[in-house]
């Protein structure tokens, strides 16, 4: 967690919503907050694992899927937990017992592109830093 200077305590990483939203319907409220409280731990810095939440290395490095259970439907939230802060990937209710590929695919499509939007801004910014 970044420190929060005028208070002296830590504070929370941000939430980036790439793709996805919780709200209720189609969650029903339980699940949300239950998604909210997840999203809220890894904020804090906590690592999650079984049953709240699984690795997926196959998204790519720091990726999961925080496993929600909302009436009748489990919900993934698919996550990349970063230095600065917590991206959402995809919200989807499972319908089966694999990852469906289609979804995976789309995660690795988002970070890409996240990641590089993120190396340009860094490179544009710092070709924009006062040079003394």
């Amino acid at each position: 967690m970044a420190k929060d200077k005028r208070a002296g305590q830590e504070t929370p990483k941000p939430l980036a919503w790439l793709h996805g939203e919780i709200k209720t319907p189609p969650f029903t409220e339980e699940g949300r907050k239950e998604a909210g409280y997840l999203l809220r731990l890894l904020q804090q810095g906590e690592n999650l694992g079984m049953p709240h939440a699984e690795p997926l290395p196959i998204v790519g490095p720091r990726c999961a899927a925080l496993r929600v259970r909302a009436g009748a439907h489990n919900w993934r939230i698919m996550v990349r937990v970063d230095p600065d802060a917590v991206l959402i990937l995809e919200v989807y209710a499972k319908k089966s017992r694999a990852i469906p590929q289609e979804v995976i695919d789309r995660c690795r499509k988002r970070l890409k592109d996240y990641d590089q939007a993120a190396k340009k801004a860094v490179k544009k910014a710092a070709n924009e830093a006062p040079k003394n």
